[in-house]
């Protein structure tokens, strides 16, 4: 099992939020707890090869 940090915060009625690991792709839902579905599907997605050309961020060691 893998743990994934998401950002998320709550405007009017609807949760908004993304991966940490994917800031570009966003997602909304009327619940917090449907919000987390969301971004598991998006997580799911963006690693199956179904999204071309998606956007990663890394980090790199210098010095």
């Amino acid at each position: 099992m893998e743990t994934l940090r998401f950002v998320y915060y709550q405007e009017g009625d609807m949760w908004v939020g993304w991966l940490d690991e994917y800031p570009d792709y966003r997602s909304q839902g009327k619940t917090l707890d449907e919000q987390k579905e969301n971004l598991r599907d998006i997580y799911e997605d963006l690693n199956s090869g179904k999204v071309p050309h998606v956007r990663r961020y890394g980090e790199l060691i210098v010095g």
